[in-house]
């Protein structure tokens, strides 16, 4: 609303251009409206490659490649934020086509891989955590344990032996203690903590897109007040 008085504000000296400035699909109401549209897109971006950041560095989690797939929208999501930011500014019509054009792929992509995190149960998590930690060599299963300050990936009925043999050759401080927890069950708990929260926010902001790319559809046709009036563009 502040945006539309402002607006109103500065179009004192274009009195023709008062009435389309006083409402919200006014040029100079647009233009504020892609542009914190945009700053919000930076920190959603920098949020996902954040959350996504986190969750990779959690040992096995960074087998899970739709964290990865997070990540790169998360990066794409910031740079065509970045772009958007610059076209609203000079009302420059290639980068405003360019990014109605690249938004609305991310959208698709984002949309796709946050309905993925959400999807992923548990039991999905278990089979990708037991293929990935079979075709780990001893040295990097005993580092993980070691990072994580525990032994062997799960402990039931289905993975005993490899359970014994894991527990066998760990190295984790806790094993001192004996009272070292399975690696999986940390590894499981922190990967659907991340599914969740990246999937979530994923999600949400993902038809946020849609308006920006209408907005910037608007903003794009709509005449600078402020420019030469026998110009096209």
């Amino acid at each position: 609303m502040c945006w539309c008085v402002c607006a109103c504000v500065s179009s004192k000296h274009h009195p023709g251009n008062l009435v389309s400035n006083m409402v919200c699909g006014g040029f100079t109401c647009s233009k504020n409206a892609l542009c914190s549209l945009n700053v919000v897109y930076m920190l959603v971006g920098l949020l996902l490659i954040g959350v996504a950041a986190w969750g990779k560095g959690f040992g096995l989690v960074s087998s899970i490649h739709i964290i990865g797939g997070v990540i790169a929208v998360g990066v794409f999501l910031l740079l065509i934020a970045i772009v958007g930011l610059i076209g609203a500014v000079h009302h420059h019509q290639v980068m405003l086509f360019f990014y109605m054009v690249i938004l609305f792929i991310v959208f698709l992509f984002q949309f796709g891989v946050s309905c993925s995190c959400l999807a992923m149960n548990q039991r999905q998590q278990v089979v990708l955590l037991n293929s990935t930690w079979g075709m780990l060599e001893n040295n990097t299963k005993i580092d993980l344990e070691n990072q994580l300050n525990c032994c062997g990936l799960f402990n039931n009925s289905d993975s005993t032996p490899l359970y014994e043999a894991d527990l066998q050759s760990c190295t984790a401080s806790c094993k001192k203690e004996s009272k070292c927890l399975a690696c999986g069950d940390k590894m499981l708990h922190h990967a659907t903590e991340a599914l969740k929260i990246l999937g979530g926010v994923g999600l949400f902001f993902s038809f946020s897109e849609i308006l920006g790319v209408w907005l910037a559809v608007r903003y794009r046709n709509q005449k600078d007040p402020r420019a030469n009036p026998s110009a096209f563009l």
